[in-house]
């Protein structure tokens, strides 16, 4: 029995096992990290909020990843082939097939209001360059995001201006395209990181960044942070995106399958801390409160930024980050689907690239004018958990609170009941019977009981 299909080995693949671990580590790292972890851990409580985020990573994110990463190299074609080749091959139940298309399926409805939540990226950087954060009050940052979310035609522009980088990039291919430009921004965006964080300890309050997120007071913890913490460690790991399965098709047989999932889930989850310590000392130092939700990073943080020395630069170099973070997520988003047409109906890379682009950024337009033209829009009000959700609020509930949690629950089920534990521990390939039954315990009990416990709750 081989390890992939007849006539893999016509597929691109990763230039090294270095490249392959940017490639999957920028799939993860994205606007979860740098954006939706430090808002969440600010109104969550910071340290006991964390110390549990890290315990679900370790615990349920990364075998996971064992899981994606080993069905990916079995496969080595899209996560539909995949998918269907370890069906045959186990003579399990096609119903399983719903992860190769969750997998194909989800990532680009994701990225249709991706897209445009990144684009303020790129809104923000251009205000940091004209020195337009400079003097910031409460007032003027709230009115400039405002301003901003009302202009439909600046929000078009910004979708439109992103979405055509990333075709134009994953368009090119895995060599030419994806890995060229990971090779550049993942190393940068680390950079960059650190130098935010230095920073942030030096000029802010880095003494009350570093108590917040590693001091945990366990009194603020209850079911609900729980809850949040478990979801916010196995999305921000790309578990059940597509990402995992489809980036993973692409690497060599060198690449060591445990090795690659603990230096994601390790590398993941140290971004997302160092993201809190360049964030949190500057807002506490400006006197501020990192409880401002989905503001902190567009409202908050450049009130903070405009009133401290070296702001404008400081600014700069956040949104530049946020931008690259984005960016590396968004190629992982597009490639799924690219592959599934590309090798199932057979159009040119670059064109079905084009056409994918073409339609996400048509949907993406229903984002765009949910936050202005139809704001009051809200078309299932019959639906009770929809009745007051945007179109945009309706696809990305249903994209990450239905499809992604249910694909993840669907893998790990797979993984650890439908096809064995003994066939997935010889695929992973886990050394040691301590690391087999920690394996099998994390994937056919753990996993399937958080997520479930997620998807109930999101609901």
């Amino acid at each position: 029995m081989t390890d992939s299909p007849e006539g893999a080995s016509a597929r691109e693949h990763w230039s090294s096992r270095l490249v392959f671990l940017l490639a999957i580590t920028g799939a993860s790292v994205g606007l979860g990290n740098l954006w939706r972890f430090p808002y969440i851990a600010g109104e969550n409580g910071g340290g006991a909020f964390v110390l549990v985020y890290l315990g679900f990573i370790l615990v349920i994110g990364v075998p996971l990843i064992m899981a994606e990463l080993a069905l990916a190299r079995r496969g080595a074609s899209n996560p539909v082939a995949t998918l269907s080749a370890v069906c045959r091959e186990r003579g399990c139940s096609r119903i399983w097939m719903g992860i190769g298309w969750f997998s194909v399926l989800a990532p680009p409805l994701a990225t249709t209001f991706y897209s445009v939540i990144a684009g303020w990226s790129l809104y923000y950087l251009v205000k940091s360059l004209g020195l337009g954060l400079s003097g910031l009050d409460a007032e003027s940052a709230t009115g400039m995001f405002e301003g901003m979310l009302a202009d439909p035609l600046t929000l078009v522009g910004l979708h439109t201006v992103y979405l055509a980088a990333v075709v134009a990039v994953v368009g090119r291919g895995i060599r030419r395209g994806i890995e060229g430009v990971t090779k550049i921004m993942m190393p940068l965006l680390f950079v960059l990181l650190l130098v935010l964080a230095t920073y942030a300890a030096v000029a802010g309050d880095g003494a009350a960044g570093w108590r917040f997120l590693f001091a945990p007071d366990f009194s603020a913890l209850d079911g609900n942070v729980v809850l949040m913490a478990l979801g916010q460690a196995l999305f921000s790991v790309s578990v059940g995106t597509g990402a995992i399965l489809t980036y993973g098709s692409y690497m060599t047989g060198d690449v060591s399958i445990p090795g690659a999932a603990w230096t994601l889930g390790l590398v993941d989850t140290l971004t997302a801390l160092l993201a809190g310590l360049a964030i949190f000392p500057i807002v506490f130092a400006a006197g501020l409160q990192p409880s401002e939700g989905p503001g902190l990073m567009f409202v908050t943080l450049p009130i903070a930024l405009g009133n401290m020395p070296g702001g404008a630069i400081l600014g700069i170099l956040f949104f530049l980050l946020l931008f690259m973070a984005a960016f590396t997520s968004s190629l992982a988003m597009l490639e799924p689907f690219v592959s599934w047409v590309t090798e199932n109906r057979g159009i040119p890379r670059f064109r079905a690239t084009v056409l994918t682009g073409l339609g996400i950024w048509a949907v993406g337009l229903t984002t765009v004018f949910s936050f202005n033209l139809l704001k009051d829009f809200k078309p299932l009000g019959g639906v009770p958990m929809l009745a007051d959700r945007t179109v945009f609020g309706i696809i990305e509930f249903s994209v990450s609170n239905l499809m992604l949690p249910v694909n993840a629950l669907m893998i790990a089920l797979l993984a650890g009941w439908a096809l064995g534990s003994r066939y997935m521990v010889e695929r992973i390939g886990l050394q040691g019977a301590a690391g087999r039954r920690a394996w099998s315990l994390a994937a056919r009990y753990l996993a399937p009981a958080a997520l479930a416990a997620v998807f109930v709750f999101n609901l």
